[in-house]
């Protein structure tokens, strides 16, 4: 599975971006898929995923209320809406999927086989 992250970029806090995660297979669907990021200096941080049935889906706590996903099976896109950016908010944001990954492990990036090359957003105050 090949995976495509895009859609970063530098924006002012309170804006808003969304990234999308589009993969090279067409059962994405049955993929257990999750939005990562890591800043300078910090380690990798879990953001949001959708579960394998693509049913449920997590975000973590901290940014609830703020960032929201989205899927469009026929593109085999998964949409990450970042709204109400803030400067915290910069980091590297990488996309991850996997078919075997139970939900209980989805906030784990070690959990996950196959990775985007990662997109870039800056937030300036």
């Amino acid at each position: 599975v090949q995976l495509q992250a895009s859609g970063g970029g530098l924006v002012q806090a309170g804006a808003s971006l969304r990234l999308s995660c589009a993969a090279s297979v067409r059962t994405f669907g049955r993929y257990a898929t999750g939005w990562f990021r890591q800043a300078p200096g910090k380690e990798r941080e879990f953001v949001a995923a959708y579960t394998r049935t693509g049913g449920g889906t997590y975000v973590a706590d901290s940014l609830k209320g703020r960032f929201t996903l989205s899927r469009d099976n026929a593109k085999n896109t998964v949409y990450l809406q970042m709204n109400s950016l803030k400067p915290d908010d910069t980091a590297v944001y990488y996309c991850a999927a996997d078919n075997s990954i139970i939900s209980s492990s989805l906030t784990d990036y070690r959990q996950y086989d196959h990775w985007g090359q990662g997109t870039q957003v800056t937030v300036s105050s």
